[in-house]
């Protein structure tokens, strides 16, 4: 019986090549990021913005977005952002932080219910108060920065620090296209966006792995090799891999794009974009590339090799 193969096992495709492309492009999408970022800014959700959330379901197709705002607004609750999602008669209400703490935020609940009436569902409400939504960013910002330190020292113990710089840069680069995503198309930034950023970088760090780990094999196997020509045949022999990973995870995540719900929206799209359009790119056309410039060749771990073994034999032959 035949195997299936995604891949054939006499690919040979020249990665290595595309460098003098992908980098230049690499960096003016990520120079597009910062300048997004600095200047239009995340979208802070109400866990990091502070404030009152309200989804709401209006039954047989009796929503009418004018008169729900007429209602809210003689409210006088300040800000209020009505957006309709989806065709069933759901519409989601975000209310901006009251003075008072959190007990006004509390009772901006109340009085949007009652302007409301009882003929609605309410599917999602949540409330956040100021002194919770500072601490929610604060935490959210360490968690990422401790999560890449984490990453940079398992990978200098695992590699030599040429891979692990590699592997920092190109985990870097995900996260700055990735904000930067999120910042030109104003997706919410909220504990869930925090957890697909925490995410993306794990699956780069893998995906990276993997190849990282197959080119130091073949570095000590093929020593006179071209450093170009093993480049290419480490991720050619993963590649099988990274296809069938890949695949089932974009098949995942379109999933929840489609049919998550509101709920898991930003998550869900932040996913999308930083694993399937970033992650894997990431690892093939930045990620190994880059140990050329970082001084990883055959010549240099010959030579490193034959100087420990130089160093073995003199002190076996030393009294």
């Amino acid at each position: 019986m035949r195997l299936l193969r995604i891949v054939p096992d006499d690919t040979n495709f020249d990665f290595m090549r595309f460098r003098r492309i992908s980098f230049p492009i690499s960096a003016l999408m990520s120079i597009v990021a910062l300048v997004a970022f600095l200047t239009l800014g995340l979208n802070f959700g109400i866990d990091f913005k502070g404030g009152t959330l309200l989804e709401v379901r209006y039954p047989n197709n009796t929503l009418n977005i004018a008169d729900v705002r007429s209602k809210l607004e003689s409210l006088e609750l300040g800000e209020v952002q009505i957006q309709e999602i989806g065709t069933d008669g759901e519409v989601l209400i975000r209310v901006a932080q009251q003075p008072g703490g959190e007990s006004a935020q509390q009772a901006v609940v109340g009085k949007v219910r009652a302007a409301l009436g009882d003929g609605v569902e309410y599917r999602r409400v949540e409330v956040v108060g100021p002194r919770v939504s500072q601490e929610l960013l604060s935490y959210g910002i360490v968690g990422l920065m401790l999560a890449v330190f984490a990453i940079l020292i398992y990978l200098w113990f695992r590699f030599e620090w040429q891979f692990a710089l590699g592997a920092s840069i190109a985990n870097f680069h995900d996260i700055v296209l990735t904000i930067g995503f999120m910042a030109i198309f104003q997706i919410d930034f909220d504990l869930t966006s925090v957890a697909a950023l925490l995410t993306i970088l794990g699956y780069s760090l893998n995906d990276t792995i993997v190849i990282y780990d197959r080119i130091r094999e073949m570095l000590r196997r093929y020593k006179k090799m071209p450093t170009d020509e093993l480049l290419n045949a480490s991720i050619n022999s993963t590649l099988s891999r990274s296809v069938i990973t890949h695949v089932t995870v974009t098949l995942a995540l379109l999933a929840l794009v489609l049919f998550g719900g509101r709920a898991i929206h930003s998550f869900s799209v932040t996913m999308m974009f930083g694993v399937v359009l970033v992650g894997t790119y990431t690892s093939i056309f930045i990620a190994s590339p880059l140990l050329i410039y970082l001084g990883v060749t055959t010549r240099t771990l010959a030579e490193k090799a034959e100087t420990k073994e130089t160093n073995a034999k003199a002190e076996r032959v030393t009294p």
